[in-house]
């Protein structure tokens, strides 16, 4: 498994071709940390996995779930003790992607900012790359 820490600094020095990460921004960290205290999960690696899968009238669709430990393969994004984690396909799209929480009027909830995202359907449900 590898783990990746949220940041936002920016290294001085040119960076090799990087390995596909994504981020958290600190509300989605406090959301995801109080969901899984609500849940009571135990486990020290206890968190939400994040993915994406075919399907939707745009061609993918976000994932969202409850994981109580990681997978061989999984990557680790971790910011503030809230623990994320990705598969290795779902990366390749979700690469420089940040979970957000948003609480407005009219939408409340994760919200997936994705540079890649080309276009999205109507509802929202779906996008595509």
């Amino acid at each position: 498994m590898q783990t990746m820490t949220s940041e936002t600094e920016s290294q001085s020095a040119p960076a090799a071709k990087s390995e596909p990460t994504m981020h958290l921004s600190p509300l989605a960290a406090k959301k995801i940390r109080a969901q899984i205290e609500q849940r009571a999960a135990t486990q020290a690696t206890a968190g939400i996995r994040v993915g994406v899968k075919g399907g939707g009238c745009s061609g993918l669709s976000y994932v969202i779930e409850f994981c109580d430990a990681p997978r061989p393969r999984d990557t680790l994004i971790e910011l503030d003790g809230a623990k994320v984690y990705v598969d290795p396909k779902s990366l390749i799209y979700l690469n420089g992607t940040t979970l957000d929480y948003v609480d407005t009027f009219q939408q409340k909830g994760f919200k997936f900012v994705n540079p890649q995202q080309k276009s999205e359907c109507g509802c929202g449900e779906s996008f595509s790359v």
